[in-house]
């Protein structure tokens, strides 16, 4: 069997996510390094070995690996078809430094709820437009790491605070256009922000970003059938270009932009 390397490699419009890395690897082997950044690792298929202080890991599919900035590891196929794998570096404003020695100790979570998490994280960050999405799942699997790092697997209560879910909609209501980042409502807000995705969840029972998409689209519907263009309705309404635009008009409404505009009377 041939060598295979099929990388890809962007960095996401996200705060505290520094490279998103997909590979399929068969042969090649990781020499001992280091990065300055926290290595999120998910194995699609095939299983990766690796030395980590000293120490030999394994990650197989229903594993979650976290490895720490600075410290030494490398990595090499572990079955013969080698395996297939998705990173996420997370700087220290997701995960403290603190959290090092915690993670040295236990990289390797068999958590199946936070392995779901990492993969629907994956897929947001990889669609453009959806950085809300992203953020918002990005912090339930960081709340969820750092429960891990502390010794608390289980993810913590739900408290209902329906005047934060309140102002979070007023916010979005008020937004929907521009759109507004998880860090910047937390921010005005006052909550943290995992503690603001499953206030509003709890009280509406759907997410933050499925708000604003659903809002957005409600409001492109109206375009689309006073005679916008389907790339205009996409500008007016903050997506960032057509194509946004159809992925969640066609899911919401069951058919296209512009046959929906052309179905108008």
């Amino acid at each position: 069997m041939a060598a295979r390397q099929e990388v890809s490699a962007w960095r996401p419009r996200v705060p505290g996510v520094t490279e998103v890395f997909h590979a399929h690897f068969t042969e090649y082997a990781y020499p001992m390094h280091v990065h300055d950044a926290w290595t999120l690792l998910i194995v699609d298929d095939g299983a990766v070995r690796y030395d980590l202080d000293r120490h030999e890991h394994g990650t197989p599919h229903d594993t979650v690996t976290l490895l720490p900035p600075h410290v030494p590891h490398n990595g090499s196929p572990a079955t013969p078809d080698g395996f297939r794998k998705r990173v996420v570096y997370l700087d220290s404003s997701r995960l403290g430094e603190d959290l090092i020695g915690h993670a040295v100790d236990t990289p390797d979570l068999r958590d199946p709820v936070l392995r779901r998490r990492v993969g629907q994280l994956h897929s947001a960050l990889a669609r453009p437009g959806d950085e809300l999405e992203a953020e918002s799942r990005l912090a339930l699997v960081g709340e969820r790491l750092r429960g891990h790092l502390r010794r608390r697997t289980d993810a913590p209560a739900s408290r209902p605070d329906p005047a934060l879910a309140r102002s979070l909609r007023e916010l979005l209501d008020a937004r929907v256009a521009d759109g507004v980042s998880l860090a910047e409502a937390a921010r005005l807000l006052h909550a943290h922000p995992a503690h603001l995705v499953r206030a509003f969840s709890g009280a509406y029972g759907i997410a933050p970003h499925q708000y604003l998409v659903s809002r957005r689209v409600g409001r492109a519907r109206r375009l689309l059938l006073d005679g916008l263009a389907p790339s205009e309705a996409a500008s007016a309404t903050g997506f960032c270009d057509q194509a946004h635009l159809t992925r969640h008009f066609k899911k919401l409404v069951g058919v296209t932009p512009g046959r929906y505009r052309s179905s108008a009377r």
